[in-house]
């Protein structure tokens, strides 16, 4: 019989390896040797108590794990979102607005901007101006109205940091086009004022007379109740300066027909 004879140590431990599976069979002696062990000792426990944790369990508690993580990030995604749009629209109004003029031929304009058609609105305002004269300035050019105010030093709710909002000033100085036009005042929105704004509707853009006659705040033997309605882009300067720009349909690029803007010194 030949011998097999190693050249060296290593390929002794190499052949022994790869002909006799000296591993393989130890480690299925032991496994069955630790199972008879484990099947006789006593159980003194309850066998759901001393189960091991097996791998689909442990699967499930990182999912209901990560689905409580993912719940807690959303409720605080979502409170914090409410809080922002809260603070955004405390004014009522955002960067696009609807803007309406309206009034009684010979009676005072008055000017409305609002979220949404549907909305009350955030700035309602009575110029000292005729709709008639308005009307006339509009149709010859460009219109540019300010409205000034100013600061009130000294008052209680400034010393508290609780002072009023740009929208919210009571009386303002009237210009337009350069030319002083007396006081405007803010206005509530009341039944008379929502009478209009329902019966225009939700029209984004137009101008016309009502087909009704529709009271509003100095009776309606003024003449005909006129509208115009048209968006206007929002620009917040600061605290005591914004501006509304009507925005020209079909994307004219020749400047807005109506700005308005607010100013506090």
């Amino acid at each position: 019989m030949k011998t097999i004879m190693a050249h060296n140590p290593h390929d002794t431990f190499s052949l022994s390896r790869r002909y006799l599976p000296w591993k393989k069979k130890l480690s299925e002696e032991d496994d069955a040797d630790s199972m008879d062990e484990e099947r006789s000792k006593p159980s003194d426990q309850d066998p759901k108590k001393t189960a091991p944790t097996t791998k689909h369990q442990q699967q499930q508690n990182s999912i209901s794990s990560r689905k409580k993580f993912s719940a807690i990030a959303v409720s605080k995604l979502r409170s914090a979102l409410t809080l922002g749009r809260a603070r955004f629209s405390s004014s009522g109004l955002g960067s696009r607005v609807v803007g309406t003029l309206f009034g009684n031929r010979r009676g005072h304009v008055r000017f409305a901007f609002q979220e949404g058609f549907n909305l009350t609105p955030a700035f309602l305002v009575e110029l000292a101006t005729p709709t008639s004269v308005l009307v006339k300035e509009m149709a010859s050019g460009l219109v540019r109205i300010a409205l000034e105010c100013d600061k009130k030093k000294g008052r209680e709710g400034e010393k508290k940091g609780a002072g009023l909002g740009l929208l919210e000033e009571p009386v303002w100085r009237t210009y337009c086009n350069g030319k002083k036009c007396g006081y405007a005042a803010r206005r509530e929105c009341g039944p008379d004022e929502w009478k209009v704004l329902n019966a225009i509707g939700p029209i984004s853009m137009g101008a016309g007379v009502l087909p009704v006659p529709v009271p509003v705040p100095g009776g309606s033997d003024n003449g005909e109740m006129m509208y115009m309605r048209a968006r206007f882009e929002r620009v917040v300067g600061s605290k005591d300066s914004e501006a509304f720009y009507m925005m020209n349909p079909d994307g004219n690029n020749g400047g807005p027909e109506l700005s308005i803007y607010l100013l506090r010194f």
